[in-house]
């Protein structure tokens, strides 16, 4: 399954065409500052930043917690950096990669696809509390 990098290729893309006319400007300090601000934009954004993504159906097997997430999800990446190193506990799918990961939220959800979307144990929770994840996944250790 490829990951999807366009969301992070044009942060970067969009940060170079800002910062160039400041370096040939002269502003060295601002093109750089808007450089590594996009930089940093650009890797929230890009799949680096979750757990590799897997499918929705070798998820469902093992009985670890699926979390549903979108690349761009201001939500989901709140949930990601407030989980940190128990983010690998869980399995990630990506529901633009994954059609049945996306059907799967549809049917949680009333038809939306609306993520951070968590399975755990047989039920589903539509953009937990962070904290409330974060300490359902540590009772599974």
């Amino acid at each position: 399954m490829l990951r999807s990098w366009w969301l992070a290729g044009l942060a970067l893309v969009i940060g170079l065409a800002v910062a160039v006319p400041q370096f040939r400007g002269g502003l060295y300090w601002v093109g750089g500052v808007e450089l590594v601000v996009f930089a940093v934009l650009a890797w929230s954004w890009s799949p680096l930043m979750f757990p590799r993504s897997v499918g929705a159906e070798r998820a469902r097997q093992d009985g670890r917690p699926v979390i549903y997430w979108r690349p761009g999800c201001r939500y989901c990446q709140r949930l990601r950096f407030r989980l940190g190193r128990d983010a690998r506990r869980a399995h990630w799918v990506n529901i633009w990669a994954d059609p049945l990961g996306a059907a799967a939220v549809r049917a949680a959800t009333g038809g939306n696809e609306t993520v951070p979307t968590v399975a755990l144990g047989g039920q589903t929770y539509v953009n937990p509390d962070p904290r409330w994840v974060r300490e359902r996944l540590r009772e599974r250790r």
